[in-house]
């Protein structure tokens, strides 16, 4: 769930321009939804540059994908970081996340990541049901079929759907500063991400399912792999240090590795040079919430149990008394009947 409320001590934050892309406000809010029944016009999304507003105009049947898939990175970062001090909230439909990804830190990584591995899933996903006259199905990369099979259904064309999100995703990240090299960077990781995971899925064709024929084609997997594969590229993500060298255009920044010891990074690694904020208590500056309040695990030891999550405060706990489907038959043929039980949970949150 996307949360939208504004707490209080945030309210301010609408002076500060952010450092992170405007339209993803698109996937929120009241533009989000009159997407599918209303023509988009596109001088009216936030945030765009030139590049982006003449791919929006000559491709506007593929911007509803464009807004789905910046609306399923966001749901997916907040699935992977429900367990975590941050846990990449959403206060309003323009700022979206506050000032917290101003700074280019981790979090600012895996939300570019994840945001244009999204873009490139939902545009893929469209091309292949059908959705958009402008492409289809992937016809190139086939190769000969394996023993047992032949190629057949409807191939993802993951090129295209990461053409799109590069196009329109990377278009304001031109400048010749470090936080626009390590936001392509984090763009093309998250786009890589589908690549590396796209896998052959199989249909059998025979008599009683018998498969004497089966018939495949390459399709994208769950996007809840591409998050938790994302995630553990946020864990291992590179440290980089800023680096001023003058060129015939001018001054330009470029990263490289802080640590020399370490396996530089890859174009599948996600990479930051500025240290997070310990998000425990509320700060306007950073957009931490703090985790007050915030439901903690008391038998774990990782960072989603009260001692770390909490920082140290403690934690309070209640009773709470849920309606849940129990005691359920089958029966013949063919439905299932359940009796209601109340059960009583200790709920456990920070002070």
């Amino acid at each position: 769930m996307i949360y939208l409320g504004c707490f209080l001590f945030l309210c301010g934050f609408t002076h500060a321009i952010p450092s992170y892309p405007i339209w993803w406000s698109l996937a929120v809010g009241h533009q989000y939804s009159s997407l599918g029944s209303q023509p988009i016009l596109c001088g009216s999304i936030p945030g765009l540059v030139p590049k982006q507003l003449r791919f929006c105009r000559n491709y506007v049947e593929i911007m509803p994908s464009v807004a789905e898939g910046v609306k399923i990175g966001i749901q997916e970062c907040q699935h992977q970081f429900r367990g975590r001090r941050w846990n990449c909230t959403t206060i309003n439909d323009k700022a979206i996340f506050g000032p917290v990804l101003d700074k280019a830190t981790r979090e600012s990584a895996f939300v570019h990541a994840i945001a244009s591995a999204g873009v490139a899933f939902a545009v893929t996903r469209s091309c292949a049901e059908g959705s958009a006259t402008i492409c289809g199905c992937d016809t190139r990369h086939k190769g000969p079929p394996g023993e047992g099979w032949k190629w057949g259904g409807c191939s993802e064309d993951v090129d295209f759907g990461s053409m799109v999100s590069r196009e329109f995703a990377d278009a304001r990240e031109n400048r010749p500063d470090a936080r626009s090299a390590m936001n392509r960077q984090n763009n093309e990781a998250g786009r890589t991400s589908l690549n590396d995971n796209m896998f052959l899925k199989c249909k059998c064709h025979g008599l009683s399912g018998s498969c004497e024929v089966k018939t495949c084609w390459w399709s994208q997997p769950d996007f809840r792999v591409i998050g938790d594969y994302m995630k553990d590229k946020y864990d291992s993500a590179s440290e980089m240090v800023v680096e001023k060298h003058k060129e015939s255009r001018g001054w330009v920044e470029t990263l490289r590795p802080k640590f020399t010891f370490f396996k530089p990074p890859t174009e599948r690694d996600l990479v930051y040079y500025e240290s997070s904020p310990n998000f425990c208590e509320p700060n306007p500056e950073t957009g931490s919430f703090g985790t007050r309040d915030r439901a903690c695990n008391l038998t774990s030891h990782g960072i989603d149990g009260c001692d770390l999550l909490c920082c140290g405060r403690g934690h309070n706990t209640r009773t709470e008394k849920r309606k849940e489907k129990c005691h359920c038959i089958f029966h013949w043929c063919c439905y299932v009947s359940c009796q209601e039980c109340v059960r009583v949970y200790d709920v456990h949150t920070c002070k």
